[in-house]
């Protein structure tokens, strides 16, 4: 702009000075614009309007004022009235005041930014309300809070409101998939506790069948296990879905312990009969009835095969399977041979039990010699017969003895039932302690005492005498838990003969056969061989009930397995969004479908997820993709305008321009953000306007040439053809009213002496408007009209030098 105003004005020449208007005199001058100065410096102190800031920056007296009362004002189209007042007289107030309107404009592109980002929040905060991705979902909620904490203030009350209703939905489905998250890990450890419940029992049944016969586990200690593993199976089945055949080996081991208990139970309680039988054999053989309550007691007791069988059993056992006595055979040399030696070795280990103080051993093998003994000749008898006498004895100086030492301890045992008789304890603990003291009784080898035995059997009566109303009420339990199945049977029963499966609500047979298991096993403890019966007719309508279930949830397996195979087929679908719609699509069919099998659905779920989430993760590719893309172009459009900002109309050049426009035109093709693209636009027109600006300061400065070469009668340049034309319709105008037109376009004022003539003009333009006559297009038209006139149409003698000079200063004035 320099270098144009300096071509401008390089051709003007000094023109005489006006003559001296009458003047004030320059105190009474001073003291005006004092008076003045201090007035509008008193508006500007109090609180002036905005119609008082606009004409004070204006005509303020001093630049300090107009300056004070423009940095004042705010609004916006005041801001223009001032800035176009001023260019071109207040070169400070006319740079201050554009700088607050390019504040402005700043402010408004990021105010327009700020809501264009809170729109956008709040539509990936619904977005991520109903998106089905589980994919960081938590995080993503997270990083969203994070965004909206940093313009939360700027967001008005509805889209405050419009975000939280989002945030909402959002925490809701956390919540869900925080629920689905604990129900399944509830599912896993349900399974864990199933197999090492089943796990617990196997290895408990595999101690009890290697464990001594001599030696069995404490009954209490295998009760509670089988009562805790009973009730840990119930919570670990409880409202989940178990196999069939974890279910069958859970049943087979817990009855198998169970079967031993009971075994076990009698045992103990049938342990001094059986001891007392036994010291009844005579010749290894019983009597016949003895034989017979032998028989009676073993079937009592039922012991279970597969486990170690106690000693007492086992001898009963052998001597009801012996044969009866036959007459003895001759039996040939050989024979005798072995069966002396068998004899002699069995003398041997008898010496060696009675040197060990064995009671419990020496008798059986004594037992045993007198048996091989009979199975000798006379000649072998008798060879060996001072032995057996010898070593019979000291068998009974054995037991003797044991029987002095045993004696305060059996004693003891006696007076211990005796208290425990007068004790009031749990039933259960109580008979429990009756059970091990026995056990202790027999554990010393029983006493030669009948009178002892009798205090101790007595004392044992009287103890377990509270237990039998317990164990009797336990027994009436059984059988009302026994009552409950066969209800539950008849329930099930009734309910198949009188119901249409086919046409009947799945979900809700479903439910009665979940139902149905759940009493059943709430319907515990029954009697195991009572209950055989019952459970056999409860699996047969289980499985009359399951079986068409099971046919549809096959069917419904197939379907859901049929949409997750179109599921698939939709990750490479085009376009995207008519594959995500498919996916949504595919979720509602998904929901109607009806009941399957729980570990086959969260098969085909987990499938059918995975599908969808490839799908909706393209579409969140593709945002990645469009939002990075975004920011490129972001960062370019910054890049550039930066450099474009500095093009200034002091500073800018022509071909600068044109190459700024060009880079701005192809940087516009790019895929950037709203904000950015509404800076680019407006930078787009600046540069345009700068680049209109210096077009027409060119136009003018050719004009400054005309009318400079008319004015010096020089040799005039070729004028426009069309000058002619416009010259022609002005042809009436004298050269002072062509001055004054151009004044009154260019919006300066016009000298006093002709402000006459510029109201008669200004009422004879508007009377033109009013009327519709023609007003001679646009002000750069009717201008140049004026110049064209001013070089073809006037005569030498009219075009004065301070009219040339009016004429060019309303032009450079018309630069806007």
């Amino acid at each position: 702009m320099a270098a144009f105003i300096r071509k401008l004005f390089k051709n003007r020449k000094a023109q005489p000075a006006p003559e001296p208007k009458p003047q004030a005199p320059i105190a009474e001058a001073r003291d005006r614009q004092d008076e003045l100065k201090s007035e509008q410096d008193s508006i500007l102190k109090g609180q002036p309007t905005l119609a008082q800031l606009e004409q004070l920056s204006i005509d303020g007296v001093t630049a300090d004022i107009r300056q004070r009362a423009a940095s004042t004002i705010d609004d916006r189209d005041t801001l223009n009235r001032v800035q176009k007042a001023s260019k071109g007289k207040d070169k400070g107030v006319y740079q201050l005041v554009r700088n607050k309107l390019q504040e402005i404009k700043q402010a408004e592109a990021a105010l327009s930014e700020t809501r264009e980002r809170i729109q956008a929040l709040i539509r990936q905060a619904e977005e991520q309300a109903r998106s089905e991705d589980t994919n960081l979902y938590e995080a993503r909620f997270e990083a969203l809070l994070k965004q909206w904490e940093q313009i939360e203030a700027q967001a008005s009350a509805e889209q405050a409101s419009a975000f939280l209703n989002a945030c909402s939905g959002c925490r809701e489905r956390i919540q869900t998939f925080a629920a689905a998250a604990a129900e399944q890990q509830r599912h896993a450890n349900q399974s864990q506790q199933r197999a090492s419940t089943i796990e617990l029992l196997e290895a408990t049944l595999d101690d009890l069948k290697d464990s001594a016969a001599h030696a069995l586990p404490s009954l209490s200690a295998v009760d509670a296990l089988q009562k805790t593993q009973e009730i840990r199976w119930l919570e670990a089945t409880r409202d989940t879905q178990v196999q069939k055949s974890e279910q069958k080996q859970y049943e087979t081991a817990m009855q198998a312990l169970k079967a031993f208990l009971v075994a076990a139970r009698r045992f103990s309680t049938a342990t001094a009969s059986l001891q007392a039988l036994l010291d009844q054999v005579s010749d290894n053989t019983l009597a016949e009835p003895q034989l017979t309550e032998a028989k009676t007691l073993l079937g009592d007791i039922a012991w279970p095969p597969g486990f170690a069988v106690p000693e007492q059993l086992r001898q009963l056992n052998t001597l009801i399977k012996t044969p009866a006595a036959r007459p003895d055979k001759p039996l040939d040399d050989e024979q005798q041979k072995q069966n002396a030696r068998a004899f002699s070795d069995t003398l041997d280990q008898l010496e060696q039990a009675l040197e060990a103080r064995q009671l419990k051993e020496s008798r059986q093998l004594f037992k045993k010699a007198q048996q091989l003994q009979k199975a000798l000749n006379k000649a072998n008898a008798r060879s060996h017969q001072a032995r057996l006498q010898l070593l019979g004895g000291q068998l009974r100086e054995l037991n003797d003895w044991q029987g002095f030492a045993t004696g305060p301890k059996q004693l003891a045992l006696c007076e211990q039932m005796e208290y425990l008789a007068d004790q009031p304890m749990d039933p259960e603990a109580k008979a429990e302690r009756i059970k091990e003291l026995q056990n202790e009784w027999r554990e010393l080898g029983g006493s030669s005492d009948r009178t002892l035995w009798d205090r101790f059997k007595k004392a044992s009566d009287a103890a377990y005498e509270p237990c039998k109303a317990y164990f009797a009420a336990k027994s009436g339990l059984k059988q009302t838990n026994l009552d409950k199945r066969s209800t539950i049977c008849d329930e099930l029963e009734t309910f198949l003969n009188n119901t249409d499966l086919s046409r009947s609500d799945w979900k809700a047979i479903d439910q009665i056969l979940r139902t149905a298991r759940a009493e059943w096993k709430a319907a515990w403890p029954v009697e195991f061989r009572d209950n055989r019966t019952v459970q056999k007719r409860f699996d047969a309508l289980l499985k009359r009930l399951e079986s068409p279930l099971n046919a549809e949830r096959e069917k419904n397996e197939q379907l859901k397995q049929a949409i997750v195979e179109r599921a698939q087929a939709l990750k490479e679908l085009e376009p995207l969004a008519e594959a995500m719609n498919q996916a949504k699509a595919l979720q509602g069919e998904w929901q109607a479908i009806g009941i399957t099998r729980h570990r086959e659905d969260r098969k085909l779920w987990r499938a059918f997820r995975q599908a969808c989430d490839a799908v909706f993760d393209r579409r969140e590719a593709e945002r990645s993709a469009h939002q990075q893309e975004t920011e490129a172009a972001d960062q370019r459009l910054r890049d550039a305008l930066a450099q474009t900002s500095r093009l200034t109309d002091q500073s800018v050049t022509g071909d600068a321009l044109a190459q700024a426009l060009e880079e701005l035109n192809k940087l516009s093709q790019q895929p950037a953000s709203r904000p950015m693209s509404d800076q680019l636009a407006a930078e787009r027109s600046r540069l345009k306007a700068l680049q209109a600006l210096q077009v027409q300061a060119d136009r003018i400065a050719s004009w400054h040439q005309y009318i400079d070469a008319c004015l010096d009668n020089s040799a005039m340049p070729t004028l426009p053809e069309a000058w002619n034309r416009r010259s022609q319709a002005l042809a009436e105008l004298s050269a002072r009213e062509l001055v004054v037109r151009a004044e009154i376009l260019s919006e300066i004022p016009s000298p006093e002496h002709d402000q006459a003539l510029r109201m008669e003009i200004q009422v004879q333009r508007l009377s033109d408007g009013l009327g519709g006559g023609n007003t001679g297009g646009n002000s750069r038209d009717q201008l140049e009209s004026l110049v064209a006139h001013w070089c073809i149409g006037l005569d030498q003698s009219d075009r004065a030098a301070d009219m040339a000079e009016r004429l060019k200063l309303a032009l450079n004035a018309s630069i806007s």
